[in-house]
């Protein structure tokens, strides 16, 4: 009976968050079929944890993680260096609801350098603080700091929005 509640429990998460944690390995890899496979492990993943996961005080925060490691952990074995990227033959892609500008930064943001990028998305796209983006990325606050400065200062490049407004653009 334990299994089944188990079961329900994490089914019921997963069908409510399913579409965020989707959203979110978009944004770190920059491909939907990749954000699906990035999901479909870090689920995995999730799932043989799940007695410690619900235990836990922030679960999305949990979920999250788990899908940042599994992001990371695939670029550094080098699975992504040897995927063929692009819409496969004879598949249509919708361009309808993406306008232009979302097309620019997407490239841009799929640029970036993995801990870059995982910074500049967990900052700015889930909102989270700098001490809460460590906790998600092992690392030190001064670490997510430097590395959001830099993929921010290489967006704006790649996307050529200057740094600071000019006094004129103020007035």
């Amino acid at each position: 009976m334990a299994d089944a509640v188990r079961d329900t429990e994490f089914t019921e998460f997963v069908a409510a968050r399913g579409a965020w944690l989707r959203k979110v390995a978009f944004l770190l890899c920059g491909d939907w079929h990749r954000a699906d496979d990035l999901v479909q492990e870090a689920v995995t993943r999730l799932y043989t944890a799940w007695g410690r996961a619900r235990r836990a005080d922030n679960l999305d925060g949990y979920a999250r993680r788990v899908l940042v490691n599994t992001f990371l952990a695939e670029q550094r074995g080098g699975w992504h260096r040897f995927t063929v990227r692009g819409a496969p033959v004879g598949e249509e892609v919708c361009r309808e609801a993406d306008p232009s500008g979302d097309l620019d930064l997407r490239r841009a943001l799929a640029a970036l350098p993995p801990r870059q990028r995982a910074s500049v998305v967990l900052r700015y796209y889930c909102d989270l603080s700098v001490e809460q983006t460590a906790e998600a990325l092992a690392c030190s606050p001064g670490t997510v700091k430097s590395q959001s400065a830099r993929g921010l200062d290489a967006l704006r490049v790649r996307l050529a929005i200057p740094s600071h407004p000019s006094l004129e653009e103020l007035s």
